[in-house]
């Protein structure tokens, strides 16, 4: 039986067995659906410290909120699932909101934002027996890349790891990789043609099959060089949502753009959908879909 948000502290403190049961439960369904397309909703970055959204800078520390949000958001047709850490998927499931969903673990999440070892960007979340135990549909990475900060090296090589234990278990993996540097000591990602392309020829060779690998990828700066990027792999393909902006028919106008390109699944949305400008998430969601 589905709880409400309000129910979920107390079960968590009685009887923590409850998730594995409504994991065990959960009904399934296959990754993609019969249009081949994607739309997921991201909600995995609070357990890296990234709360900040627009102007507000504690709008995803409000956890009921946030499931609020979410399970709005999951209501709407034409949304396939969601990806976040465990805290989040375990409320998710006691609230009945991920039957016939795809639930994706996310694994990665000790990069923490702002920090000095922020490249160095260890798997605090999910394991690959951790996604196959609970009945989960696919992990996700994060995989950033700075050439001046060794902690990168680290990361490449437990993400490679991850790569294989996935593949191991037939499980997908998507890969969100990015070129990045520090400007004034705050990592930035390199959006232009040439880091989208290299970091994606990166993320591909990953492991010792790219059988289950799928990509996450970011709109380059200029949305025209998008299939110049894009023709760096034939792996299947999401692109993500990125940072909130005040133009919102710009943003959907870049994915339509991408989703144009014969690689591009689907889309993996968080806070451009979940904390619209307006605060209308339905219509920001529904017109998300539209763009499939």
């Amino acid at each position: 039986m589905s709880l409400s948000i309000s129910d979920l502290t107390q079960v968590r403190s009685s009887r923590p067995e409850a998730i594995a049961e409504a994991a065990a439960r959960r009904v399934r369904r296959p990754l993609l659906g019969a249009g081949g397309r994607l739309m997921i909703v991201a909600a995995d970055h609070p357990a890296r410290g990234a709360l900040t959204v627009g102007g507000r800078t504690l709008a995803m520390a409000n956890r009921p909120d946030l499931l609020e949000r979410l399970s709005t958001a999951l209501s709407r047709p034409g949304v396939d699932g969601v990806l976040a850490t465990a805290d989040i998927l375990e409320d998710l499931l006691m609230l009945g909101a991920l039957d016939g969903k795809v639930a994706l673990g996310s694994m990665n999440r000790g990069g923490l934002a702002g920090a000095s070892f922020e490249l160095d960007d260890r798997f605090t979340g999910y394991r690959p027996l951790d996604i196959e135990r609970l009945r989960l549909d696919g992990g996700k990475l994060l995989l950033r890349i700075g050439y001046d900060d060794a902690g990168s090296l680290t990361t490449l090589h437990a993400a490679a790891r991850a790569v294989d234990a996935m593949a191991e278990r037939r499980l997908p993996v998507f890969v969100e990789p990015f070129l990045s540097r520090r400007v004034d000591g705050r990592l930035r990602n390199d959006l232009s043609v040439e880091a989208v392309a290299t970091s994606m020829a990166i993320a591909s060779g990953l492991g010792g099959t790219s059988a289950y690998t799928w990509l996450k990828v970011p709109v380059t700066a200029d949305p025209d060089d998008m299939a110049e990027a894009m023709a760096s792999s034939t792996l299947p393909a999401v692109v993500l949502g990125g940072e909130v902006g005040t133009d919102q028919d710009a943003t959907y106008e870049r994915w339509r753009t991408a989703l144009a390109l014969p690689t591009v699944r689907g889309l993996v949305v968080g806070r451009s959908l979940l904390y619209p400008p307006d605060g209308d998430v339905v219509a920001a969601v529904d017109t998300a879909v539209g763009l499939l």
